[in-house]
């Protein structure tokens, strides 16, 4: 992981979850008790996304948002975000400092969490070197790189992966431009090497496009994929991938204005889509802005606890 380089893309531009499309598939709907044996802590609105920079912020900070009714305010934390490098030969997946951190501390920064119901995740993505999710040559290769995602969301207890098709930079270091099936080839061993785990797609980068285009059948192995442009509200186009489990809102905590994150909030529900994904949740209380966020998905308030 990387300094905040997604900042750079606020620059630029800002009802329960249904049962998986595929049986494989995973899915985290908002219904989970806040804490054992409170069967009335639910919620009824989107799947609600917390990306969590961890260079900078705990991971454990998303646990202590609770909703009025004693629901947990967010559903899935994403850690962000490990690197894939490239070897000379081939992608390998690699966690800076911070990011190793996170996951060796899973017993304060992890489990916890899980504890509560909240699904967490690990965000892939370049790291400038020419390997990434959109240029794997070989299914072979795709499911090597598969394989390596499946190896750490096993060794740290995960519950999926978010593909993230940034800073790859493609064509450096002698690496081969993105093709059409890569992303596929990767989806497709994932789903198959994780069965029951989340899937989720930044919808960004020639993955994006190639996934547009791609068939139904690819798409119904993700759970998730949403809108990577903070501040805007553009739901993403993949073949497979209902509504109800794209996000049309995105929304940076610490950079989009509260009354448009509330307008987006507002959209989201008024236009039935079944995910609110959220960047850049901060330490410290920012159960104001939450809260403002929380009111309009779920009719309840968001405490800091």
């Amino acid at each position: 992981m990387k300094k905040s380089t997604k900042f750079g893309i606020v620059a630029a531009i800002a009802a329960l979850v249904a049962a998986p499309l595929v049986p494989s598939a995973a899915t985290a709907a908002p219904t989970t008790a806040a804490a054992a044996g409170t069967a009335a802590a639910t919620k009824s609105g989107p799947t609600s996304i917390a990306y969590v920079e961890v260079n900078n912020d705990q991971l454990a900070n998303v646990g202590r948002y609770t909703l009025s009714g004693g629901a947990n305010a967010f559903d899935v934390a994403i850690i962000f975000a490990a690197n894939i490098n490239w070897n000379g030969s081939k992608a390998v997946l690699v966690n800076n400092d911070k990011v190793q951190a996170t996951l060796d501390n899973a017993a304060t920064q992890i489990k916890p969490l899980q504890a509560k119901g909240i699904k967490v995740s690990l965000s892939v993505l370049g790291n400038h070197q020419g390997a990434g999710i959109a240029n794997f040559p070989t299914q072979a290769a795709a499911s090597d790189f598969a394989s390596q995602i499946a190896a750490t969301v096993s060794k740290y207890g995960l519950d999926g992966v978010d593909l993230d098709d940034e800073y790859s930079d493609y064509g450096v270091n002698g690496t081969p431009q993105p093709n059409q099936q890569s992303i596929g080839w990767l989806i497709t061993a994932l789903r198959a090497q994780m069965p029951g785990k989340l899937i989720s797609f930044y919808d960004i980068g020639p993955a994006s496009s190639s996934l547009s285009s791609s068939s139904s059948t690819i798409g119904s192995k993700l759970d998730y994929a949403w809108n990577p442009y903070y501040g805007t509200y553009s739901a993403p186009s993949i073949p497979g991938l209902g509504k109800d489990r794209l996000s049309a809102a995105a929304v940076d905590i610490q950079n989009t204005a509260q009354s448009t994150a509330v307008s987006l909030a507002q959209r989201t529900k008024a236009d039935g889509y079944g995910v609110f994904m959220t960047y850049n949740l901060p330490g410290g209380d920012k159960s104001a802005y939450v809260s403002a966020l929380t009111q309009q998905l779920y009719g309840q308030a968001a405490t800091y606890r």
